[in-house]
C-alpha cells in the first residue's frame, strides 16, 4: 500500500511567517498539503490570516494547545519548552479546551483535530478532547481517531536537537527515516518548527525528506484527510 505523507508545521510567528509561506509554496509545487499546528492564543493578525488562507486552499489546521507560556496548575513538564497537555487531568484539560475553542471560533477557524505541544497528551486530555467534539489526536507515536478508537502507529520524524554540531547527522537521519517509512507504506509523518526554517541545511533536509518519500510512491495527505476517511 502506498504511504501517506503528512507534513506538519508549528511555531509560526510574524517573524517566521515569510519562511513558512516559502515552505508552503515549495510543498504546493510538489502537490503536498500542509498540516498547520495552530496555538489558540495566537490572536488576530498576519499569522491567523495566513492560516485561514491556507485552510481555504486545502491545508489542515490542528489545535496545538491553548497557551504555551502559562504553566498548567497541575504539574509542569520541561522538554525544551513546556508540554502543555502532557500531564493534565481531564478537568484541567477541559478548561483549556473550552478556552481554546472560544479562541478558534473568534478566529473563524473550524478545527476538530488536536496535536499537543511536544506531541504528548495525557489520558485526561484524550478524554476531554472526545467530550468536546474533537475527532482526531496526533501524538508522538500515533494518530488516534477519537470517534472510532482506531490507532495508526507512526512516529513523527523531526529535528529534535538544536546543536549545530549534529546538524548534518540530523538531516541525514530525517531523510533516511522518511525513505524507510515510505517504503513500508502507512504514514510518513514529518514535523518541522518554523524556527528550523531559518537554517538552510534543515530546510533543505526537510524538502529532501519530502522528495524521497514521493519518489517511493508516497502521496501528500493531511491529518484532516485521515479524520475524514475514518469518519
Amino acid at each position: 500500500m502506498d504511504a501517506q505523507l503528512l507534513v506538519s508545521l508549528s511555531g509560526i510567528t510574524p517573524r517566521t511567517l515569510h519562511r513558512c509561506a516559502d515552505l508552503a509554496a515549495e510543498l504546493d509545487r510538489r502537490k503536498v498539503p500542509l498540516s498547520v499546528l495552530y496555538a489558540a492564543r495566537t490572536g488576530e493578525g498576519p499569522v491567523t490570516e495566513w492560516v485561514r488562507t491556507r485552510a481555504r486552499l486545502g491545508d489542515s489546521v490542528l489545535l496545538h494547545g491553548y497557551d504555551h507560556v502559562v504553566t498548567p496548575t497541575h504539574r509542569t513538564v520541561y522538554l525544551g519548552k513546556k508540554a502543555e497537555f502532557a500531564t493534565l487531568p481531564a478537568h484541567e484539560a477541559r478548561l483549556r479546551l473550552i478556552a481554546a475553542k472560544a479562541a478558534l471560533d473568534a478566529a473563524g477557524l473550524g478545527v476538530d483535530g488536536f496535536a499537543p505541544p511536544r506531541w504528548i497528551a495525557s489520558q485526561g486530555t484524550l478524554q476531554a478532547l472526545s467530550e468536546h467534539g474533537f475527532r482526531l489526536c496526533a501524538d508522538l507515536g500515533a494518530v488516534r481517531d477519537l470517534v472510532t478508537g482506531e490507532v495508526r502507529r507512526a512516529r513523527v520524524q523531526e529535528f529534535t536537537s538544536q546543536s549545530q554540531r549534529t546538524e548534518t547527522v540530523r538531516c541525514f537521519a530525517l531523510v533516511l527515516a522518511s525513505a524507510r517509512a515510505a517504503k513500508k507504506g502507512g504514514l510518513v509523518r514529518l514535523g518541522v518548527d518554523a524556527t528550523d526554517l531559518t537554517r538552510p541545511g534543515l530546510r533543505q533536509a526537510l524538502l529532501d525528506a519530502v522528495d524521497v518519500a514521493l519518489e517511493n510512491r508516497a502521496f501528500g495527505a493531511t491529518y484532516g484527510s485521515l479524520r475524514t476517511v475514518a469518519a
